[in-house]
């Protein structure tokens, strides 16, 4: 055996004995920073996984300043001055309070008055106070901007007018004009004129995020409401509030241990450890290097797991109260991660076939359209109510695009259009993960994308200088390095690959360059992982030699004759055959390539007979329009073969009847999408085959993620990944998949 195939069997790719020299300098210290500083990065990110607890989030200077504001229950100081210590240490130089790298003045405006009534409040650092009113005064004009519609902050219509009121009363002058003031008041009273009385104080609703603004409140029932950890949602404003009216003790506990670890300041809520561990495992998915954390993402989800119900998912598990975007979230990746879940969870938030976010918010969120639209894509046979949600949800996100209106009221990321875009343009059925990976990566905003609640606040990880967990540089610089790494050794193997192509003549038989690369390529986007080269190679050199027999096939003036000879002499003497293909017929040339290809990826004769006997079954059931369709099988069993799966099997307590129905689905749905290519037909206008179609991805889907059939996990996906890659192929134009070649490939990752 030689050295090419040593270094096949074993998953390494033969470097040529010359050496060359390919690759600038600047490129190979590159390549050796980025090896060094890996593993320190991994470490990293795995050190702040493991330290989640309840969640890091940034300070909020409008929450801290209502704390500030709270007097001692047994005088008249204030209760919590390390607050209006943080106040003071965080003014920024234009005089305001808030996010200092993002202006938004909603933002800028309510932090900032919160912190000059706080400090009003206690008649101290007027100088302070002046700065910010300044601000305030200079900046009023920016409120009428017809665009801040687009950011609007949650709660702002009723909760300025509030501190308005509370600055008038502290005789403190913003000098805004009547016509102003007045136009403020009447967007308050108009939208508080749509909120029925009691639902505020009936039950955990949003509007509990607002309750420092609200009128006419009941504490005796509102305390009723309280979380169990004695806050008021989870929001140290609305606690402190509700601190400030009742004097009561569980609220008081709340926001002192909210300020004792936060060393004086307050976040807009807390605490956030439902919404970073699925928010993380999802940024760690799309960022390609989730297989580095692979307990750690355990750990995240089991954590999810326990807070989960047909109730659904808020950001916190100590608030009896859900939203559509944490539900739809977990819900997604708890089903591609094996749990059981039911979508019986995002039945609450629809009314009247749409589905909201809130109860009667008054516009709804892309982001969380986007959400739900993610996760209707995992579906399973017979769950209508996730194909409600999937038509109202690409409807929504289609006609948002359409508009360009593609801002979001929670979120305000690097790329919202181009995530969008990726999720209508490529559902999950034809998403492969190095293709996602790649644009994901250019989308990505890292510590850069601030989310909005009552202000603008961002995932920091103080424990590590600052950083951002959910959008953090170092997830963004390893991904970057791992990608880079991914697209040496892809191009390292294609070279191989190429090599092996030509060494075996196979151009001789209609295999053109570029379907040696195509093949490579979708192995390559499928199964990318730097230890399963042979289940990779294994892929794409069965792919090619099985275009060159069908080539062969085809070009026969007699193909019937021609399939039944070939399989004879593939399942006569092998052994003689490889030895005498060189110096034989076409026909034998082919044979050859073909004995030396089984006998490559084989571990014993059993595994070698198996895989030849799988090739005799596609040649058999061989027809000039379902070639294509039809080798799907053999691309399965070749990857489990190599990968030394296919022969536990037997070892496994399996379900030959599941196995079997995976066998049957897979080659049903890549048959079905590769003659809907050939007729010309995309996977969007094909009728009752493209519904066929879409009821057996789900069965498939079933199969592969609920995992009760004793069949291994990575078995089951390896089924998953080649339905996955035609579906691709035929829901791409040529010009597409060139395009994605290109970019995942051999574009540097920037």
């Amino acid at each position: 055996m030689d050295a090419q195939v040593t270094a096949f069997r074993s998953g390494r790719i033969m470097r040529s004995a010359s050496g060359r020299k390919d690759h600038h300098n600047k490129d190979v210290i590159s390549q050796k920073d980025e090896k060094k500083k890996m593993p320190q990065m991994i470490n990293d990110i795995r050190s702040m996984m493991r330290s989640i607890g309840d969640g890091e989030i940034s300070i909020s200077a409008y929450d801290t300043a209502w704390v500030a504001i709270v007097k001692k229950m047994d005088g008249d100081s204030p209760q919590f001055p390390s607050s209006i210590r943080w106040i003071i240490q965080n003014q920024l130089s234009d005089g305001s309070w808030g996010d200092e790298a993002f202006f938004l003045v909603q933002d800028r405006m309510i932090n900032t008055l919160a912190c000059v009534i706080a400090l009003k409040s206690w008649n101290i650092h007027e100088d302070e106070q002046e700065k910010g009113l300044s601000f305030i005064r200079e900046n009023w004009w920016r409120l009428e901007d017809e665009e801040l519609d687009d950011w609007m902050l949650g709660g702002f219509e009723i909760i300025f007018p509030r501190l308005l009121e509370m600055a008038v009363d502290l005789g403190l002058d913003v000098h805004c004009d009547e016509y102003a003031l007045r136009d403020v008041f009447a967007k308050r009273d108009q939208k508080l004129a749509r909120i029925p009385k009691d639902l505020l104080h009936n039950a955990h609703t949003s509007l509990l995020f607002s309750l420092e603004g609200m009128q006419d409140v009941d504490w005796k029932r509102i305390l009723k409401l309280r979380c169990p950890d004695g806050s008021i949602m989870s929001c140290p404003a609305s606690t402190a509030y509700a601190l400030m009216q009742t004097g009561d003790n569980k609220c008081l506990e709340f926001l002192d241990g909210i300020i004792k670890k936060f060393n004086g300041g307050a976040p807009t809520f807390y605490p956030i450890d439902l919404f970073e561990h699925l928010w993380l495992v999802d940024r760690l998915v799309r960022l390609g290097i989730s297989t580095y954390f692979t307990s750690e993402i355990k750990e995240c989800l089991e954590y999810v797991y326990r807070y989960w119900s047909d109730k659904g998912l808020f950001c916190t598990s100590d608030v009896p109260f859900s939203d559509i975007d944490d539900t739809a979230m977990g819900f997604r990746l708890l089903r591609l991660h094996g749990y059981h879940v039911s979508p019986r969870a995002l039945k609450q938030f629809e009314m009247d076939g749409e589905f909201f976010c809130f109860a009667r918010e008054s516009n709804k969120s892309l982001t969380c359209a986007y959400s739900l639209y993610r996760a209707c894509q995992v579906a399973f046979p017979g769950e209508d109510d996730l194909q409600r949600a999937e038509i109202f949800s690409h409807q929504f996100l289609h006609d948002r695009r359409d508009s360009h209106n593609l801002k979001d009221k929670w979120l305000i990321p690097k790329d919202l259009s181009g995530e969008v875009g990726y999720a209508l343009d490529m559902p999950w059925k034809a998403s492969l993960p190095r293709i996602e990976t790649r644009m994901y990566l250019e989308q990505y905003g890292g510590s850069n994308d601030v989310w909005i609640a009552k202000v603008l606040y961002r995932q920091v990880f103080q424990r590590y200088h600052m950083m951002y967990l959910i959008n953090n540089d170092i997830l963004l610089q390893a991904a970057k390095a791992d990608f880079s790494s991914f697209q040496r050794m892809c191009r390292l193997e294609l070279h191989g690959i190429k090599k092996w192509s030509k060494w075996k003549n196979l151009e001789m038989y209609g295999v053109s360059p570029k379907s040696v690369l195509q093949a490579y390529f979708l192995a390559a986007s499928s199964i990318f992982e730097p230890n399963r080269a042979t289940e990779r190679l294994g892929w794409a050199r069965t792919a090619v030699l099985a275009e060159a027999v069908s080539s062969h096939f085809r070009r026969s003036t007699s193909p019937d004759t021609t399939r039944e000879g070939f399989v004879s002499k593939l399942t006569g003497d092998r052994c003689n055959n490889i030895e005498s293909g060189a110096k034989g017929s076409t026909e034998s040339s082919l044979l050859h390539a073909l004995h030396e290809h089984i006998s490559f990826l084989s571990f014993d004769d059993a595994s070698s007979d198996n895989l030849c006997e799988s090739w005799k079954q596609w040649i058999v059931t061989w027809t000039s329009r379902d070639c294509q369709g039809n080798a799907a099988l053999l691309l399965v069993r070749a990857v489990e073969i190599c990968s030394g799966r296919h022969g536990c099997l037997t070892d496994q307590k399996l379900d030959l009847y599941k196995y079997s129905w995976l066998e049957h689905l897979t080659s049903s749905i890549c048959r079905k999408v590769c003659a809907r290519a050939q007729d010309g037909q995309s996977t969007e206008n094909a009728g009752d085959s493209n519904r066929q179609v879409d009821l057996q991805m789900k069965e498939l889907a079933r199969c592969v993620l609920k995992g009760d059939s004793g069949i291994n996990e990575p078995t089951r996906h390896t089924f998953l990944h080649v339905v996955k890659s035609f579906y691709y192929v035929a829901h791409c134009s040529p010009e597409t998949v060139d395009s994605h070649i290109s970019k995942v490939m051999f574009e540097d990752v920037i």
